[in-house]
């Protein structure tokens, strides 16, 4: 039986998910008002950037993450962040670089269309073009990270300041989707206990890097 078949992946996860939401939620909710303010006062509302995403078994939904760039941003540029991004604000750089901007995925968590280990959720564009193994992909649901998001960390420096877009699909998609496979494939508790402990050193010693260069400017 393929591991995105098994009892863990099926019912488990999203049992786990819920109620470790419902707690988390509880303590960020004035982290989240206070990043809601600072959007707020410097560009306005919205506070929250609700686009389209490839979700489990391809139903499509809609991911909670707080804004970080300018108003119609996917009006001006691409949907992938090029490195130096003039879209981005100084309160979204912040959220980027500290991934504060993915902690509102707690309310996609919370409603069922996201884990919290899972492949990141991809634009429809995307998933709707997936072949052969990468169908697989869709037997899970989306999460914060996964293993693409561990090797990926830095994708706006990978994909650079020209057209991230096609960068985006000519050196990263495909390999991301290999990993999201690889997920998949290999779904289970020990496998998401070590994304996530990987995860948070990750994040962690991005979020001191970025303190350090702008206190020493």
């Amino acid at each position: 039986m393929a591991a995105y078949n098994n009892f863990y992946n099926r019912y488990v996860k999203r049992v786990i998910g819920f109620f470790l939401a419902v707690i988390l939620l509880v303590f960020a909710l004035p982290i989240f008002l206070i990043i809601g303010i600072a959007i707020c006062l410097e560009d306005g509302f919205p506070v929250f950037y609700r686009p389209l995403r490839g979700g489990y078994r391809n139903k499509p939904f809609r991911i909670f993450k707080f804004r970080t760039m300018v108003k119609n941003a996917d009006q001006i540029g691409g949907g992938t962040t090029a490195m130096h991004d003039p879209r981005i604000t100084r309160v979204g750089a912040f959220l980027r670089k500290t991934k504060l901007d993915e902690t509102a995925n707690l309310l996609n968590i919370f409603v069922g269309t996201m884990s919290f280990i899972g492949p990141r959720p991809e634009l429809l564009q995307y998933t709707d073009q997936y072949e052969g193994v990468e169908k697989e992909i869709l037997e899970v649901r989306p999460g914060v990270t996964d293993f693409s998001s561990i090797e990926f960390i830095n994708l706006d420096e990978i994909v650079g300041a020209g057209n991230a877009d096609e960068m985006y699909e000519k050196y990263v998609l495909k390999r991301k989707n290999e990993l999201r496979v690889k997920y998949a494939e290999s779904v289970s508790f020990t496998t998401d206990a070590g994304i996530f402990f990987k995860t948070i050193g990750k994040v962690l010693a991005k979020s001191f890097e970025f303190i350090f260069r702008h206190k020493h400017r």
